[in-house]
């Protein structure tokens, strides 16, 4: 079986987890996140701690279960994670004349476009912009929910890919971009 699947997810103190028919919900400090879960994966709630076994007589081909008995058991184990402690991602606009600003969660981007880009962001997504002199504007995402969470950096990070020849895009913070040499350097 799956060696993620067989692993235990200790529940924190504050956290609940109810499932039936199939629905998973997990409640917490932070939030309340719900997954649904195949009929071939089994969850037992006991001594604290969240446990995965594989239905054997299910329908589901072998293979198949081995991949859910790792998926439900990651996807659980970041739902716990969220509504206890919560997910944070950093977002940095990296070139001149980029700026970023918000009011509650309607994000406005400068990016070098004719036109400003605005974005809606859900309500259970918390965001903070800071542009302070001489550094790079940044954006601060929080949320209980890791998937949502990915998924917006994703279309922020959209707007305005980093690009290898100048570093310039948006890109999250401490990341490298891996920089290739110009025209110049390949006629040489």
């Amino acid at each position: 079986m799956s060696r993620i699947g067989n692993l235990p997810i200790n529940i924190p103190a504050g956290v609940t987890i109810d499932h039936k028919d199939g629905i998973v919900v997990v409640k917490g400090p932070k939030g309340e996140l719900c997954q649904k879960m195949d009929a071939s994966i089994k969850m037992k709630v006991e001594d604290g701690q969240v446990v995965f076994e594989v239905d054997e007589n299910s329908p589901v081909n072998y293979k198949q279960k081995r991949a859910f008995h790792g998926l439900y058991r990651s996807l659980i184990n970041n739902m716990v994670i969220g509504v206890s402690e919560g997910f944070k991602k950093t977002l940095e606009l990296v070139g001149v004349g980029y700026r970023v600003s918000n009011q509650g969660n309607l994000i406005e981007f400068s990016l070098g476009y004719t036109h400003p880009i605005f974005i809606q962001l859900p309500q259970e997504v918390k965001v903070e912009t800071k542009s302070e002199r001489n550094q790079n504007p940044l954006i601060i995402l929080e949320s209980c929910d890791k998937q949502l969470l990915g998924l917006i950096c994703a279309k922020i990070r959209s707007f305005r890919m980093p690009e290898p020849y100048k570093g310039k895009g948006v890109l999250f913070q401490g990341e490298v971009i891996r920089r290739k040499s110009g025209k110049t350097a390949a006629a040489k």
